[in-house]
């Protein structure tokens, strides 16, 4: 039950990111799924580093948009640059 909630937790995050960040964004809504997913990996990685969050916490809801934000403009700058 706990990876049927991280999934759909995942595509509210990568919705509301895509939402957002403008621009043409990749792939369907598996690829929704992982960047809500991953911006949450990014925003509790990054938490810990500055010390928001103690080893075992994760990031909210609002951190873990920001981090999905982040990954689409990290998609956004390398896809840019290639040919």
């Amino acid at each position: 039950m706990h990876w049927l909630w991280v999934i759909l937790i995942g595509l509210v995050i990568g919705a509301v990111a895509k939402l957002l960040m403008p621009g043409k964004d990749p792939g369907g809504f598996i690829v929704t799924i992982l960047l809500g997913i991953g911006g949450s990996i990014v925003a509790t990685w990054l938490g810990q580093l500055v010390g928001w969050y103690q080893q075992g916490e994760s990031a909210g809801f609002l951190m873990s948009v920001l981090g999905a934000v982040l990954l689409l403009g990290i998609y956004h700058l390398v896809k840019g640059r290639t040919p």
